[in-house]
């Protein structure tokens, strides 16, 4: 099976092993061959891991891009267990990428993370929200409090008091 990509100036690429970057302008290249191929849009860099879910994309693009999958499952599998434990409802995500890696769909379990990526950004949007409702209203309440506080003190100048 032939894999035709279309490769943009300054783009790179992973094949295999190996990192390749297309220097000149815009290229066609035909693959043949069973090589682990990620495009630079899927590349997850080490400075780009900065969440749990991204954690678990990172760990399995290191068991894609290995000619050893199985010496990363360990780590893979003590991230699952603690995002497990810190968001129960991650499961259905996390079965989906699982039955990926155990069929050997290893590209397709990048798909999949993915997905939890986009869904742990929602719990995170989502708790963030919330927080700003709380703090707001907090600040509300303290405003409140603060005019009611006054009220004493503008009663008193009103009527002629210090």
């Amino acid at each position: 099976m032939t894999l035709k990509i279309e490769f943009k100036a300054g783009e790179r690429i992973i094949l295999g092993d190996c990192v390749v970057t297309n220097h000149g302008q815009r290229t066609r290249l035909s693959i043949e061959g069973t090589v682990p191929i990620l495009r630079e849009k899927d590349i997850m860099r080490q400075s780009q891991v900065d969440s749990p879910a991204k954690r678990i994309y990172f760990a399995v693009q290191l068991m894609y891009t290995s000619k050893r999958p199985q010496d990363h499952y360990d780590f893979y599998l003590g991230l699952v267990r603690r995002i497990l434990k810190a968001a129960p409802s991650t499961r259905p995500y996390l079965e989906r990428i699982n039955n990926r890696i155990l069929t050997g769909e290893l590209y397709k379990a990048l798909k999949e993370t993915r997905k939890l990526i986009a869904y742990e950004k929602g719990l995170l949007d989502h708790a963030l929200r919330q927080q700003s409702l709380r703090d707001s209203r907090q600040g509300n309440s303290r405003s409140a409090r603060t005019g009611s506080e006054l009220a004493p003190q503008s009663r008193r100048q009103i009527a002629g008091g210090a």
